[in-house]
């Protein structure tokens, strides 16, 4: 996990800033998913710079309230500066999403965006976010769907081909393992003890100017890992092999970008 904290507070200044519509919307999904109720309790797990730590405040209003944990100090700490200067009351702190150290039983509700498959263990994770909810609580996360056939046999071929072993798009894991299907996401969180599981979906549809502002998009996320870890001396070819095939995913009106599924899977304690 210290490969992870490192990538993200790295990430932390620029992460969801580059003009794209990607995580906020995947966020207030989420979100709306769960269908907060006003003066409830929320915990926002790896919250990051705030998708869905907003739409949760506006949700459970002044009579409510909300805890984000993140385990990268560099994301609590920027996102804390936004809460001051937005002026809303939040409880912010750096945590590990695998066994956070909060009291058991104090939240309605546990929400947890594009998360789960970063841990080394999702299922004790989703059983330690179980005890952190009152009776009836309810949980909350989002994973990755599958995306454009189209970007995955051009460009992330060319990712995926040039990239040293174990170095991985986040998306990729929508595609195997218990993030592949809505039915294994649910048998997930039924073995970590939920119950009345539920599964929601929805699309999102980022776009990007040119080659440039997607590279501007893929170093300010996860796949920063990518680019870091190409030699300098070859960092000119992949880019220049990695951007012809960006250059032809463009869709019917010219514009560079995928369409990628988001499940939501949701249960109660």
């Amino acid at each position: 996990m210290q490969r992870v904290t490192k990538l993200f507070d790295e990430l932390a200044d620029s992460y969801d800033a580059v003009s794209v519509e990607f995580f906020q919307p995947i966020g207030a999904g989420l979100v709306a998913a769960l269908s907060p109720e006003p003066g409830q309790r929320a915990l926002d797990v790896g919250c990051g710079r705030g998708a869905v730590l907003y739409p949760l405040l506006a949700a459970v209003g002044p009579t409510g309230s909300v805890t984000g944990i993140d385990l990268s100090p560099r994301m609590v700490e920027m996102t804390a500066l936004d809460a001051a200067r937005s002026g809303v009351e939040v409880e912010l702190l750096v945590g590990d999403a695998m066994a956070p150290d909060l009291p058991p039983g104090t939240y309605d509700l546990v929400a947890s965006s594009l998360v789960l498959f970063f841990l080394p263990d999702p299922l004790s994770a989703l059983r330690a976010w179980r005890e952190l909810l009152s009776d009836g609580g309810r949980v909350g996360v989002s994973t990755f769907g599958t995306y454009d056939d189209r970007w995955a046999d051009t460009v992330d071929a060319v990712l995926q081909a040039r990239a040293p072993k174990g170095v991985q798009d986040a998306r990729t894991t929508g595609r195997k393992g218990p993030f592949a299907s809505d039915a294994s996401m649910a048998e997930l969180l039924g073995e970590a003890g939920f119950l009345d599981i539920q599964t929601v979906k929805t699309v999102v549809h980022p776009r990007f100017d040119d080659c440039e502002h997607w590279y501007e998009w893929s170093m300010s996320v996860g796949q920063r890992q990518f680019w870091q870890s190409i030699p300098a001396d070859q960092l000119d070819d992949v880019k220049r092999d990695v951007f012809a095939a960006v250059e032809g995913c463009r869709d019917e009106h010219g514009r560079i970008g995928f369409d990628q599924n988001i499940r939501y899977t949701l249960g109660r304690r």
